[in-house]
């Protein structure tokens, strides 16, 4: 092992450059909503076909996030980031020659595949790198790569309109391209394998066969439902709200968006001093749902309404880090934790193609505010399910990790 894991200052900046690889792929989740009118006009595109540039990334997560993640246990958490920072890369540079929709679309479903290995080898790669009594400030930090990269590419469309969306695309893709590079030092020393599996099928299985991943990856469902069905539509209703175009209310909404990142940072200060995650998690999915009526319900001034998207964004942001942080103790066994992380994250992606269509359709058959009867039904959901996280964290501390799940190691 070098120097990365002997010298404690040297953990840091580390783990920071590991958190830039995140926020560069959040981009390539943000580019396309951003761009999504450039290129129908582009391409002559119907909305019908530009919305599978927008769910893409979900839904290639939400069918192949476990397996990713075995991937990441099977090769090692360096090998999965750096190859998905470069198949993101690539995928961006060909996306941006194509002259219709199946070789654009199909780009997207790469950079989806890119997108998902580095969301799953990041935290593994962090708890590697940290030491075990700087996790919960590392995974949060880990947490603000989806705000700051979706609210950085939502601001920057001054240079989307400069570049146009190809242009855009390539200077994605050279960002991509270029940090693989400065991560390749930065975690040099990591161990490129770390599981010798036999059977990625039994893989699949022992991680199946536990409840915790299963309660993670319900969660993140009903979190990212929840807020994808307020957030997917904010720029149309802050619009509308506030009197300003939608460019205006885009901009307006990544500013929203960016506030996620004080939730993370705020839930790695909290569980830092040993909050325990359901009183976190309690906390964020009730704000989520009584914030919600205030944005969806028509009731609110658009001041209000804005007021209350910010306070929806910072106190949701508390959500994902308390998850991903169960998620290592949460795994069947410690040599299990990127096939946890995979599920988790395909949880994830079921909730962001669910939420959007679910919230889309109440909005036309009946009003915004039934909307919000949809995100506090998941989020009262979710809640159920915190306590039952609860409750297996409580037994899973009362014996070691490694008999956590007693066939696992031998099986593998």
């Amino acid at each position: 092992m070098d120097a990365l894991h002997t010298r404690n200052d040297a953990r840091w900046p580390s783990i920071l450059l590991i958190v830039g690889a995140g926020v560069v792929s959040a981009c390539q989740v943000g580019k396309a909503p951003a761009a999504l009118a450039a290129i129908q006009a582009d391409l002559a595109l119907d909305l019908g076909t530009a919305s599978w540039l927008l769910s893409a990334f979900a839904i290639v997560g939400a069918l192949t996030g476990i397996t990713i993640g075995v991937a990441v246990d099977h090769v090692g958490a360096r090998f999965m980031a750096l190859g998905g920072l470069l198949l993101q890369g690539g995928g961006s540079a060909i996306g941006a020659l194509a002259n219709d929709a199946p070789l654009l679309l199909a780009m997207r479903a790469v950079e989806g595949v890119g997108f998902l290995a580095v969301s799953v080898a990041g935290p593994t790669l962090i708890v590697a790198v940290a030491r075990s009594s700087d996790h919960s400030r590392a995974m949060a930090m880990w947490g603000t790569f989806m705000p700051i990269g979706m609210s950085a590419v939502l601001i920057a469309t001054p240079l989307l309109d400069a570049l146009g969306w190809r242009g855009f695309w390539l200077v994605n893709a050279a960002l991509l391209i270029g940090y693989a590079a400065l991560l390749v030092p930065a975690t040099r020393g990591i161990p490129a394998r770390m599981v010798p599996v036999r059977s990625i099928a039994r893989v699949v299985r022992l991680a199946l066969s536990a409840s915790g991943p299963w309660l993670l990856a319900g969660l993140f469902a009903f979190f990212a439902a929840a807020y994808f069905a307020v957030f997917a539509f904010l720029p149309a209703i802050l619009s509308e709200r506030l009197s300003v175009d939608t460019r205006m209310g885009g901009q307006l909404t990544g500013i929203a968006v960016s506030v996620n990142a004080l939730g993370n940072l705020a839930c790695g200060a909290l569980l830092s001093r040993g909050v325990a995650h359901r009183t976190i998690l309690l906390v964020g999915f009730g704000a989520m749902a009584v914030c919600s009526i205030g944005v969806l319900s028509g009731a609110l001034s658009g001041a209000l309404v804005y007021t209350a998207s910010i306070v929806f964004s910072a106190l949701a942001g508390l959500i994902p880090v308390a998850l991903i942080h169960s998620a290592p103790r949460m795994a069947p066994c410690p040599e299990l934790i990127g096939a946890t992380i995979g599920f988790l994250m395909q949880g994830n992606n079921a909730g962001l193609v669910f939420g959007p269509a679910a919230a889309g359709a109440l909005a036309v058959a009946h009003g915004w505010p039934t909307v919000s009867l949809l995100v506090v039904s998941l989020a009262t959901a979710a809640s159920l399910l915190a306590v039952s996280l609860h409750l297996q964290q409580c037994k899973a501390r009362t014996r070691p990790s490694s008999v956590r799940h007693p066939a696992a190691v031998d099986e593998l």
